[in-house]
C-alpha cells in the first residue's frame, strides 16, 4: 500500500496546480471586489444590477469555497500526518480518501476552462425538415432540457416561442441559469434527427424529422462583446402576440439586426419596448459570441453569417425510436438504448463524453 505521507503530497502536488488552473485567486479577487460594491450605500439604487450582482457573487461564492475547503482539510492532514502517530493512520487514512474523492468531482471543472463555459446559456430550437413531425420534434427536444435543467435545479425562463401549425413548435428560446450552464450545454449545438413511426401520418410510416439546437453563452454584459451602434439596424412594431390591451396597441415589439453579419433578433412580449430592446441586445451578443468561437475571430466586424445551405444534412445526434431504440452521438460514438430516458433528460452521459473527447465547440 501506498505509505500515507506520500499520498498527501500527491493529492497536495495535484489540488495546487488545479487551484493555479482555474484561477482561483483571481476568483476570489472578483468576488472581494464584487463585494464591496455591494456595501455601497447606493448599491441598491438600482435594483436590477444590484441583484445581477449578487448572484454573481453567490455564484462565485459555489466556484470558490469547495477548494478553499479541501485546500483547508488537506493542510490539517498534512499536519497530522506529520505527527507519525500510529493510533490516527486508520482515521487519517479514510479521511484522506474522502479528499481524494472530492478532488476528483471537482477536477470536472478543470473541463471547464472555454472563455464563456462560465456564463449561463441561451438556447434555441428551430424544427427543420419534416414538417408537423418536426415541428412535434422540437417540443420534444424543449421538454428533454427542460427535463435535464429541472435535474440540475436551474432556472428557466422562455424568451420566444411560436407554435406549430398543427402541433408542436417552429421555434423556442429559452434561458437556463446555474453553474457552467454554456460549458455543460454547448454539446448540445447542431442539428438533432428523429427516426419513427410518425402519430401524424394517416398511414402510420417511419418517418425522419429533424430540429437544429442553437446553444449560446450569455452575454448581458455589453463590455464582455462590444457592438458598434452604426452595424446595427434597429426597428420597432406592434407586437402581434397574445397579452393584454397594452401589448397589442403599442410599438413594443423589438427586431435588431446586425448589419455585417445578417444575424436578426426579435422579441415581442408583455415587457416594454426597453426591456424588450435589452433582451434582443442579449440574445445578439450571445450569437455573436458563440460565432467568434466557431470562426475564430477577434474582431465581431470580422464575422460572416452563419452559413444555413447544409444544417439539415449535418446531423450531431440520431434519436432512433423504429425499428429499434437507440441514441447516437456522431461525433463521439457514445450510443445507448435507453431513448427514453435520454428524452426524459438524462443527457449527463452524452454530455461527459463530449467533455472527455475535448471537442471544442
Amino acid at each position: 500500500m501506498q505509505p500515507l505521507q506520500e499520498r498527501a503530497d500527491q493529492l497536495r502536488e495535484a489540488l495546487d496546480g488545479a487551484i493555479k488552473q482555474i484561477n482561483l485567486k483571481d476568483l476570489q479577487q472578483e468576488r472581494d471586489k464584487l463585494q464591496k460594491e455591494s456595501q455601497n450605500s447606493e448599491f441598491w439604487a438600482k435594483s436590477d444590477d444590484a441583484q445581477a450582482t449578487m448572484q454573481q457573487i453567490a455564484k462565485l461564492d459555489r466556484r470558490i469555497q469547495p477548494w478553499q475547503d479541501l485546500h483547508s482539510e488537506l493542510g490539517e492532514i498534512l499536519q497530522l500526518i506529520n505527527l507519525q502517530d500510529p493510533y490516527l493512520e486508520t482515521d487519517l487514512t479514510e479521511q484522506l480518501a474522502s479528499l481524494e474523492k472530492s478532488f476528483n468531482e471537482l477536477k470536472t471543472e478543470l473541463k471547464f476552462m472555454g472563455p464563456y463555459d462560465d456564463h449561463d446559456t441561451i438556447l434555441s430550437i428551430f424544427a427543420g425538415a419534416g414538417g408537423t413531425d418536426a415541428q412535434d420534434w422540437t417540443q420534444i427536444l424543449l421538454r428533454m432540457y427542460v427535463r435535464w435543467a429541472e435535474r440540475h435545479h436551474c432556472k428557466i425562463v422562455t424568451l420566444t416561442e411560436s407554435a406549430g401549425d398543427e402541433a408542436g413548435l417552429k421555434s423556442v428560446t429559452i434561458e437556463l441559469e446555474g453553474d457552467f450552464m454554456y460549458a455543460k450545454l454547448k454539446s448540445e449545438h447542431g442539428v438533432h434527427r428523429l427516426v419513427r413511426l410518425s402519430p401524424f401520418n394517416a398511414n402510420h410510416l417511419r418517418e425522419t424529422s429533424f430540429a437544429k439546437v442553437e446553444v449560446f453563452p450569455k452575454i448581458d454584459k455589453p463590455t464582455e462583446l462590444i457592438l458598434d451602434e452604426k452595424d446595427l439596424k434597429i426597428d420597432v412594431y406592434r407586437s402581434g402576440g397574445h397579452g393584454g390591451q397594452s401589448v397589442n396597441t403599442t410599438d413594443s415589439a423589438v427586431r435588431i439586426t446586425h448589419i455585417p453579419t445578417g444575424i436578426t433578433v426579435a422579441i415581442q412580449n408583455e415587457r416594454s419596448q426597453l426591456q424588450n430592446k435589452e433582451t434582443a441586445l442579449t440574445l445578439l451578443r450571445s450569437r455573436l459570441a458563440q460565432l467568434e468561437l466557431e470562426q475564430h475571430k477577434d474582431n465581431v466586424r470580422e464575422l460572416k453569417g452563419p452559413n444555413q445551405s447544409a444544417e439539415w444534412g449535418n446531423q450531431i445526434r440520431s434519436y432512433v425510436l423504429h425499428p429499434y431504440k437507440q441514441v447516437k452521438d456522431l461525433r463521439t460514438g457514445y450510443e445507448t438504448s435507453d431513448i427514453d430516458g435520454v428524452l426524459d433528460g438524462n443527457l449527463d452521459p452524452l454530455i461527459d463524453a463530449y467533455l472527455e473527447n475535448n471537442i471544442q465547440a
